[in-house]
């Protein structure tokens, strides 16, 4: 099975009763679940008990690592249905205990005063070597833990705009840009394509936070872990087409990290908003 369809089939939920359903995780040997997977079924969960409506916002909170050998089961509150807005709370449940809550807002399309942030100049993606390439030229010197990520198929492409920057271990300034998309088709179901960008969200952002200190999340030093994270929906949009992740690092301090981003159709378009507060702590040598 390819990683995207692996992706796809770990976001198909199974239904369990009204409001219940059952989610899997990959095993892939990590020690826990990957955030963006919970915060991806948590949307699929609250996502199936809305018609007619599209989700525009979510706001997560992790509360204990997952247990990849376990499924997890997500416990839906339909919390209101309105007409124009329907609102779901989700939980997340392992060992008889809660280890990630989501609350979800839905929205009925409608007209409405348009602006946004133009999209930063930056290198497009068939400008930026690809994986194949960063493996010949880069694999061989980079450290363990990113050879080992680098080696793996995964569903989600990256290309940095600054690859070097995982290797050269040099402080950056208090941003990066990274160009996104699936490692193949997905359905044109727009609910697809929020949920595997819902996924794919948690991915370098709180990275981002670590790069003007010339330290990643790929080190052994470093303990990471997302805390909380929110999610916009502007604009439809396809997650197996080319979008600009363009992330910043308002403030780290007290082990905490805050990071923010946008996300861009290669056109230009603003089509997602995110925010997220992680853990990140040099760890304590034994």
């Amino acid at each position: 099975m390819s990683a995207i369809s692996q992706l796809l089939d770990i976001l198909d939920l199974e239904p369990l009763e009204r409001n219940l359903f059952r989610g899997r995780s990959p095993q892939t040997g990590w020690q826990r679940v990957f955030g963006g997977q919970v915060i991806g079924q948590a949307l699929v969960a609250a996502t199936r008990t809305v018609d007619g409506r599209w989700p525009h916002s979510l706001h997560g909170y992790f509360m204990l690592p997952g247990d990849p050998a376990v499924p997890i089961i997500y416990e839906v509150d339909r919390i209101r249905d309105g007409r124009s807005f329907v609102t779901r709370r989700v939980v997340a449940i392992q060992h008889g205990q809660a280890i990630f809550s989501m609350s979800a807002s839905f929205h009925r399309e409608e007209e409405g005063f348009g602006h946004q942030m133009d999209m930063p100049d930056v290198p497009r993606p068939h400008e930026l070597p690809d994986e194949q390439m960063l493996k010949e030229r880069l694999l061989p010197d980079m450290p363990e833990a990113i050879r080992n990520y680098f080696e793996r198929e995964r569903p989600i492409e990256l290309r940095h705009a600054d690859p070097m920057r995982y290797v050269d271990g040099k402080p950056r300034g208090l941003g990066q840009n990274v160009w996104i998309r699936t490692t193949g088709p997905l359905p044109d179901e727009p609910a697809a394509h929020q949920c595997v960008l819902a996924y794919a969200s948690d991915m370098t952002l709180l990275d981002s936070a670590l790069a003007p200190h010339g330290a990643s999340v790929f080190s052994g030093e470093i303990q990471a872990a997302s805390l909380d994270h929110a999610l916009w929906f502007h604009k439809p949009f396809r997650a197996d087409q080319w979008l600009l992740y363009t992330q910043d690092t308002p403030f780290a301090g007290g082990g905490r990290g805050l990071t923010r981003g946008r996300i861009y159709t290669e056109a230009g378009e603003l089509v997602a908003s995110v925010a997220q507060e992680g853990l990140i702590r040099r760890r304590v040598k034994s």
